[in-house]
């Protein structure tokens, strides 16, 4: 992805979220939940979810932002033909906001290999 986190790189409408949590494969950890579904746009999307059991709106901020730079961080190159552009969904737990940002990494990077095996 790019430095921003444009229009282009994320899931906005409701039928967005709703086509990959019904048609999508899912992969939970410990500090997130993750649905994909692939698409054909050329690079993948990223939606979330942050609901009020993460916290109060600054904690649920901090999950999201967390989230965002994770993927911004792991965006591989999907201009290749060796890898699929896909949508995800990412639903944050409870301590994804609170803990360690290098644990949260490397438990996202870890649940999107997993997910990125499946929707081939």
């Amino acid at each position: 992805m790019s430095k921003t986190f444009g229009r282009e790189v994320r899931l906005r409408t409701r039928a967005q979220f709703t086509a990959v949590q019904d048609h999508g494969r899912r992969v939970s950890s410990r500090y997130v939940t993750l649905l994909a579904k692939t698409n054909d746009l050329g690079r993948d999307r990223l939606g979330i979810i942050a609901s009020r059991r993460v916290g109060s709106a600054v904690m649920r901020n901090r999950a999201k932002r967390r989230l965002r730079e994770i993927f911004r961080q792991e965006q591989p190159d999907v201009s290749s033909a060796a890898q699929p552009s896909i949508d995800v969904v990412a639903i944050a737990r409870a301590d994804l906001a609170r803990a360690p940002f290098s644990d949260v990494r490397s438990d996202v990077k870890a649940a999107l290999g997993r997910l990125r095996k499946g929707t081939r």
